[in-house]
């Protein structure tokens, strides 16, 4: 499958089977992680790989809406930014996580992104303060999203590119 096989193809997945991922597929997803380009080559990004079941259902808890379905997912991917390196953490990381999104397909695991910068619980902690003390992240770390990783229970149609939006395109100017 080429580049824009997979980008079409990749579709958000919100309900995981029961098996687990396996060891050989969190090492791939591990090492595209490390390849994608950050600003001054600094490393901003940081990854904490959890599979432990307990771990993953706090980790859908960490905010108010829209993660409980992650706990059905058998691995979740903490991705955090180191803010005393760049002040453009936010966008290292967003490429990490895209990145880890499209190896997921590639293997034919389901992905999620679960947005967790700037969320939290109503009236309670952040999500950052809660996902950062579930995984010892220190200080100097912001959380920017968990995506949750599985088995698709379903398969979703990839995007047609002639039903694609192309009025959000320009050419030239706006």
């Amino acid at each position: 499958m080429n580049l824009t096989e997979l980008i079409l193809k990749r579709r958000s997945c919100r309900k995981f089977t029961d098996e687990p991922v396996s060891a050989a597929d969190i090492e791939a997803l591990k090492e595209v992680a490390l390849c994608a380009p950050t600003s001054k080559n600094c490393r901003s990004w940081e990854f904490v790989f959890v599979t432990d079941s307990e771990k993953i259902d706090a980790l859908s808890k960490s905010k108010s809406a829209g993660a409980t379905f992650m706990s059905s997912a058998k691995l979740a991917v903490v991705v955090l930014g180191n803010t005393a390196k760049t002040d453009v953490w936010v966008e290292d990381t967003s490429i990490a996580a895209a990145y880890i999104q499209l190896k997921a397909e590639e293997l034919g695991l389901g992905s999620c992104w679960v947005q967790m910068r700037n969320r939290g619980t109503d009236g309670g902690p952040t999500a950052n303060e809660t996902i950062g003390q579930l995984v010892g992240a220190p200080a100097e770390c912001e959380v920017l999203c968990v995506i949750a990783i599985g088995h698709k229970q379903h398969e979703k149609d990839p995007y047609k590119p002639d039903e694609l939006p192309r009025e959000h395109t320009h050419d030239e100017h706006f």
